[in-house]
Protein backbone atom coordinates (compact mmCIF):
# COMPACT_ATOMS: atom_id res chain seq x y z
CA UNK A 1 0.00 0.00 0.00
CA UNK A 2 1.27 3.19 -0.78
CA UNK A 3 1.75 6.35 1.96
CA UNK A 4 -1.18 8.26 -0.04
CA UNK A 5 -3.46 5.56 0.38
CA UNK A 6 -2.62 5.21 4.01
CA UNK A 7 -2.94 8.59 4.46
CA UNK A 8 -6.58 8.40 2.72
CA UNK A 9 -7.32 5.05 4.93
CA UNK A 10 -6.21 6.79 8.17
CA UNK A 11 -8.52 10.03 7.34
CA UNK A 12 -11.29 8.00 6.95
CA UNK A 13 -11.12 5.45 9.92
CA UNK A 14 -10.65 8.79 11.94
CA UNK A 15 -13.89 10.55 10.76
CA UNK A 16 -15.90 7.79 10.24
CA UNK A 17 -15.04 6.23 14.09
CA UNK A 18 -15.02 9.34 16.05
CA UNK A 19 -18.27 10.82 13.73
CA UNK A 20 -20.00 7.60 14.35
CA UNK A 21 -19.33 7.70 17.84
CA UNK A 22 -20.40 11.02 18.60
CA UNK A 23 -23.55 10.62 16.47
CA UNK A 24 -24.55 7.78 18.61
CA UNK A 25 -23.97 9.72 22.26
CA UNK A 26 -26.31 12.43 20.67
CA UNK A 27 -28.86 10.11 19.49
CA UNK A 28 -29.95 9.55 23.10
CA UNK A 29 -30.64 13.37 23.42
CA UNK A 30 -32.99 12.80 20.60
CA UNK A 31 -35.24 10.01 21.83
CA UNK A 32 -34.80 11.17 25.34
CA UNK A 33 -35.07 14.73 24.98
CA UNK A 34 -31.87 17.81 26.51
CA UNK A 35 -34.14 18.48 29.42
CA UNK A 36 -31.16 18.10 31.43
CA UNK A 37 -28.74 20.30 29.11
CA UNK A 38 -31.33 22.71 29.25
CA UNK A 39 -31.30 22.62 33.22
CA UNK A 40 -27.02 22.81 33.09
CA UNK A 41 -26.99 25.61 30.52
CA UNK A 42 -29.38 27.66 32.79
CA UNK A 43 -27.99 27.00 36.03
CA UNK A 44 -24.61 28.18 34.07
CA UNK A 45 -26.13 32.02 33.22
CA UNK A 46 -26.64 30.91 29.50
CA UNK A 47 -29.98 31.30 27.94
CA UNK A 48 -31.62 27.72 27.64
CA UNK A 49 -32.07 27.79 23.69
CA UNK A 50 -28.44 27.29 23.57
CA UNK A 51 -29.03 23.86 24.78
CA UNK A 52 -29.99 23.09 21.27
CA UNK A 53 -26.76 22.98 19.75
CA UNK A 54 -26.04 19.86 21.00
CA UNK A 55 -27.91 18.50 17.95
CA UNK A 56 -25.70 20.51 15.58
CA UNK A 57 -22.54 19.01 17.83
CA UNK A 58 -23.54 15.43 18.35
CA UNK A 59 -26.05 14.55 15.57
CA UNK A 60 -25.44 16.49 12.52
CA UNK A 61 -21.56 17.45 13.02
CA UNK A 62 -20.84 13.58 13.33
CA UNK A 63 -23.12 12.99 10.38
CA UNK A 64 -21.20 15.18 8.16
CA UNK A 65 -18.23 13.90 9.46
CA UNK A 66 -19.16 10.47 8.49
CA UNK A 67 -20.26 11.04 4.95
CA UNK A 68 -17.50 13.19 4.33
CA UNK A 69 -19.53 16.05 3.15
CA UNK A 70 -18.61 19.67 4.70
CA UNK A 71 -16.67 17.59 6.82
CA UNK A 72 -13.97 19.91 8.32
CA UNK A 73 -17.21 22.26 9.08
CA UNK A 74 -18.90 19.02 10.74
CA UNK A 75 -15.95 18.25 12.63
CA UNK A 76 -15.29 21.92 13.82
CA UNK A 77 -19.34 21.91 14.97
CA UNK A 78 -18.36 18.50 17.39
CA UNK A 79 -15.45 20.20 18.06
CA UNK A 80 -16.95 23.37 20.06
CA UNK A 81 -19.77 21.17 20.99
CA UNK A 82 -17.26 18.97 23.30
CA UNK A 83 -15.33 22.09 24.36
CA UNK A 84 -18.82 23.54 25.75
CA UNK A 85 -19.95 19.87 26.87
CA UNK A 86 -16.43 19.66 29.04
CA UNK A 87 -17.11 23.11 30.67
CA UNK A 88 -20.60 22.38 31.26
CA UNK A 89 -20.86 19.22 32.81
CA UNK A 90 -17.13 17.97 32.93
CA UNK A 91 -15.05 21.16 34.00
CA UNK A 92 -14.50 19.25 38.09
CA UNK A 93 -12.75 16.39 36.33
CA UNK A 94 -10.26 17.64 33.78
CA UNK A 95 -7.34 17.22 35.86
CA UNK A 96 -8.72 13.52 37.68
CA UNK A 97 -7.69 10.45 37.07
CA UNK A 98 -9.53 7.06 37.50
CA UNK A 99 -8.27 4.51 40.38
CA UNK A 100 -6.63 2.65 37.60
CA UNK A 101 -5.04 6.15 36.14
CA UNK A 102 -6.60 6.45 33.28
CA UNK A 103 -8.03 10.04 32.58
CA UNK A 104 -11.48 11.12 33.85
CA UNK A 105 -12.34 12.31 30.51
CA UNK A 106 -11.11 9.37 28.00
CA UNK A 107 -14.42 9.14 26.05
CA UNK A 108 -14.96 13.49 26.05
CA UNK A 109 -11.14 13.89 25.17
CA UNK A 110 -11.46 11.57 22.37
CA UNK A 111 -14.26 13.30 20.91
CA UNK A 112 -12.89 16.56 21.23
CA UNK A 113 -9.30 15.52 20.56
CA UNK A 114 -10.58 13.33 17.37
CA UNK A 115 -12.68 15.97 15.88
CA UNK A 116 -10.24 18.44 16.08
CA UNK A 117 -8.01 16.41 13.81
CA UNK A 118 -10.39 15.80 11.57
CA UNK A 119 -10.68 19.86 11.38
CA UNK A 120 -6.90 20.22 10.41
CA UNK A 121 -6.94 16.89 8.13
CA UNK A 122 -10.23 17.09 6.43
CA UNK A 123 -12.25 13.93 4.20
CA UNK A 124 -9.35 13.01 2.11
CA UNK A 125 -10.27 11.26 -0.65
CA UNK A 126 -12.48 8.18 0.41
CA UNK A 127 -15.77 10.39 0.70
CA UNK A 128 -19.00 11.50 -0.75
CA UNK A 129 -17.81 15.04 -1.01
CA UNK A 130 -14.07 14.50 -2.45
CA UNK A 131 -10.76 15.69 -1.59
CA UNK A 132 -11.18 18.83 -2.90
CA UNK A 133 -13.42 21.82 -1.62
CA UNK A 134 -12.64 24.40 1.21
CA UNK A 135 -14.69 22.29 3.54
CA UNK A 136 -13.34 18.81 2.87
Amino acid sequence: MSPATADELGKLILRVSVGAMLFLHGFGKLLHGIAPIERMVMASGWPAILAWGVYLGELIGPALMVLGIYTRLGAALATINMCVAIMLAHRAEIFQLTPMWAWQLELQGLFLFGSLAVVFLGAGRYSLGGKGGRWN
